[in-house]
């Protein structure tokens, strides 16, 4: 049964209907797919298991505040160790975010959809019922598959703290 919250998270100056828990720093990463062009199903966790993993979750990469947020972990990610993985989950079709990615030059951060089964949104607690996207957060899990960094943002237009973001993933390669 899927926990429906609606006194969490603000859509302008009412309450959105939240579908999933939130999750909490120190608890295992919950395992999700996701599909990516072509609609092949991946999961992000497994593929990168032993890495530390940034998740970074948008409402959709043709907005103003997630194409900045996305381009900024790209260029971020160029100078990562390797073994720390930047994903970008939307639930933004797989061929709009390779033409996205595309035409920003998005090279080096993961881009993977939410859209059919919305499993990483109602995983995570960060599903939109209302608009059937994604609340702007950030997690990062360490290499030990647990979670190292929450952060659920208090409105979708309002970006991460990056530096913050960067410096807890490099911590988390100790």
């Amino acid at each position: 049964m899927v926990t429906v919250r609606t006194d969490v998270f603000k859509l302008g100056d009412k309450f959105a209907t939240m579908l999933g828990d939130e999750v909490k720093v120190g608890q295992a990463a919950p395992d999700f797919s996701c599909v990516v062009t072509g609609w092949a199903g991946v999961n992000p966790l497994l593929e990168s298991k032993g890495k530390v993993v940034i998740l970074s979750a948008v409402p959709s990469l043709d907005t103003d505040v997630c194409d900045r947020e996305t381009r900024r972990f790209n260029v971020e990610a160029s100078s990562l160790s390797e073994d720390i993985i930047i994903y970008t989950i939307s639930t933004d079709f797989p061929m709009a975010q390779k033409r996205w990615c595309g035409a920003a030059g998005v090279d080096k951060v993961k881009v993977v959809s939410d859209v059919i089964e919305t499993d990483f949104g109602l995983k995570y607690g960060v599903l939109i019922k209302d608009r059937r996207y994604l609340r702007r957060s950030v997690f990062i899990v360490g290499r030990d598959g647990n979670l190292v960094y929450v952060n659920y943002l208090p409105t979708l237009g309002e970006e991460p703290n990056y530096d913050e973001v960067i410096a807890a993933a490099k911590a988390a390669l100790t």
